[in-house]
């Protein structure tokens, strides 16, 4: 299925799969590089996060498989196409390996944009992807989604019957926006379900993960560019996030001078219109 199509149909229902985005090869390379992490990472604690449930993220900076999953083209042109109406790029919201354990309770069900307190309806703040790292079933602690809430978002519980739960295999992605309503499943099985969440929002908002704090400067100038950009070392037009009026990759330099000038990054049209502007002064001043 194509970007178009993905989104018009996240955009309809609020959720979508794109099957077979990945190989299992790229999965199982990310997962040895995590299984420490996995290992080491205590239960979470209270009933939001799961006291039966691990969670950890800054996986950029566990493994360098990671960026295949956050800089997937097809995710980016969907998320992008659902995002941009509000923003002119995109930001990293979280990344964030989940390990459900057996006899888990099902999550509380949750709309993720209920972090911002902005008006809800009108604007969409982020889209998820779910990774599965073991086959998502009902039994074991799939994903919950309930098709359409995205337009309900005064009701904050739908009835339990009325979840869905996609049968996701390795390799799958499972999309959602931050307005559906969802949860992880209570896990009945024997076995743990791993998965791995990858979030975008807009790129004027204070993200989930505070990603600047999680991959410092010594840590993203390690990046390529455009996953630099994407976890917050560039500046979202006009002037947020600036490093003394610079763009905030000049961080990742080997030498930072002390002192620098201011230099706009303005939208096409506010130059356009700036430079009206300063025209008109000129010739009055003339």
């Amino acid at each position: 299925m194509n970007a178009d199509r993905l989104a018009a149909t996240l955009d309809r229902d609020g959720w979508c799969v794109l099957e077979k985005a990945l190989s299992a090869a790229v999965l199982d390379d990310l997962e040895r590089d995590l299984s420490p992490s996995f290992a080491a990472t205590p239960l979470c604690q209270g009933p939001f996060y799961g006291e039966r449930t691990r969670r950890f993220g800054g996986l950029l900076g566990r493994s360098i498989h990671a960026q295949k999953l956050v800089m997937h083209p097809t995710i980016l042109k969907v998320v992008e196409a659902l995002l941009h109406p509000w923003c002119e790029r995109i930001a990293l919201n979280l990344t964030q390996a989940i390990e459900i354990m057996p006899g888990a309770l099902p999550q509380l069900p949750h709309r993720d944009q209920d972090m911002w307190q902005g008006p809800k309806g009108s604007v969409e703040y982020l889209v998820n992807v779910m990774w599965p790292l073991t086959t998502f079933t009902r039994e074991n602690g799939g994903t919950r989604l309930w098709t359409g809430s995205q337009f309900d978002q005064d009701i904050p519980v739908l009835p339990e019957e009325d979840a869905l739960v996609p049968h996701l295999s390795r390799g799958d992605a499972l999309v959602f926006l931050g307005s559906t309503l969802h949860g992880g499943g209570g896990n009945a099985s024997a076995a743990a379900r791993r998965g791995i969440v990858v979030s975008y929002c807009l790129g004027w908002l204070k993200p989930f993960e505070l990603q600047w704090l999680v991959y410092p400067p010594a840590v993203a100038r390690n990046f390529p560019s455009d996953v630099a950009a994407l976890v917050g070392y560039a500046q979202h037009r006009p002037n947020l996030g600036n490093v003394e009026g610079q763009c905030p990759s000049i961080l990742l330099g080997e030498d930072v001078p002390r002192h620098l000038p201011a230099i706009d990054a303005l939208r096409p049209d506010q130059a356009e219109a700036a430079e009206l502007f300063v025209r008109a002064q000129l010739g009055e001043m003339g």
